[in-house]
């Protein structure tokens, strides 16, 4: 071999070897930052069903890097503990980090979103202005630690109840924190509805669209299928006309949505864990993603502005529509008498709620 052929080969290799380092730099870029969620309530049953999911990418995205922040008080450190040991045992690729912790300066720390499900949960001989009073001193402090350390662009769904109080509070002790990026769980009840509507209507769940929850994530919620849409046999039609029994759609259907979650922990003697999971999920996954085309799904978001005549400073649960991570609400649709006074009652329960919780944020 001449020394022509010499360079030849090496200027072939010095090539090879480039295309390898441009290739893996390429690579190394397109690999997404991780971002930072935060469950509080970590140790609890509802996040145990619920941090699966998202360490392995269901909510956001099978390409998305999650360091996942465990936030819980300082008796359940040991539970805690195992839930990291489990989620470490699952050798989930997109999982980079977890990090278990009492101390909300760590918790809260430069987060892209925040699953707030830990509150104090309703005791034997508790009034409700009892436990108002109680998650008023958690959410305040969890406000204050989201406008001190997290990301102004934090996601923030509250969960832990009374569910819309709380993130009334939140959302107002964080002020540095647009209200519209605050929102609370009532999926779980669109869910329950939508699956009654499926089940009557002898179709799969995935053919019910456009249910609403109005209101609280309480028993007086309003589920509304006025504007829903069954497919069946591959022809879609309004609710009403799909299930032919207005009788049970004012009747039956709404107060087995209403208290649907006290049936469960009848049943169960456990409140309702793995649905309520599958709820944030399906929540958090539409405010990454968004809503699809047509479809608009339930939330509990900052009344101000709407077209429905609810008071305004409130967290209420609306139909909504997600687009850039930016949810809208639906406007426009008709009400008739019978849903006007459901979304007035409920939204009064609101008013008394909110206003007993300002006076205990006020002190």
């Amino acid at each position: 071999m001449d020394s022509g052929d010499k360079a030849s080969k090496y200027k072939g290799q010095g090539s090879s070897l480039l295309l390898v380092l441009v290739n893996a730099l390429c690579f190394s870029l397109l690999q997404a930052e991780p971002i930072r969620v935060l469950v509080t309530g970590a140790a609890g049953q509802i996040a145990y069903s619920l941090l699966y999911s998202i360490a392995k990418g269901d909510v956001f995205g099978k390409d998305q890097p999650i360091i996942l922040v465990l936030l819980d008080i300082p008796p359940m450190l040991p539970v805690l503990d195992g839930v990291v040991m489990e989620l470490q045992d699952c050798a989930l690729p997109l999982l980079r980090e977890v990090i278990p912790t009492d101390k909300v300066e760590v918790g809260f720390k430069d987060l892209d979103a925040a699953i707030l499900v830990g509150s104090m949960p309703r005791k034997e001989g508790m009034e409700r202005k009892d436990l108002l009073k109680a998650n008023v001193a958690i959410f305040k402090t969890q406000g204050a630690a989201l406008d001190k350390y997290a990301k102004k662009t934090v996601k923030v769904l509250v969960v832990g109840n009374p569910a819309n109080t709380n993130c009334l509070i939140a959302s107002k002790s964080a002020p540095s924190i647009p209200k519209e990026n605050f929102s609370c769980l009532t999926r779980l009840d669109h869910n329950r509805a939508s699956s009654q509507v499926a089940m009557r209507c002898g179709v799969s769940s995935d053919k019910v669209k456009n249910v609403i929850i109005w209101g609280n994530h309480s028993s007086t919620q309003y589920p509304d299928v006025h504007h829903a849409k069954v497919n069946v046999h591959g022809s879609e039609m309004a609710a009403y006309d799909a299930i032919k029994d207005d009788a049970w759609l004012r009747g039956d259907f709404i107060s087995t949505v209403q208290l649907r979650g006290a049936a469960v922990i009848k049943a169960r003697k456990l409140s309702s864990a793995m649905s309520a999971a599958k709820a944030i999920c399906d929540h958090m996954r539409d405010i990454w993603f968004g809503t699809k085309e047509g479809e608009f799904i339930s939330m509990g978001v900052y009344a101000g502005g709407n077209s429905y005549g609810i008071p305004e400073d409130l967290i209420y649960s609306f139909p909504v529509q997600i687009k850039n991570k930016t949810w809208k609400v639906v406007d426009g649709l008709s009400i008739n008498d019978f849903s006007r006074a459901k979304m007035d009652a409920t939204a009064a329960e609101l008013v008394e709620e909110r206003d007993t919780a300002l006076d205990f944020l006020s002190q």
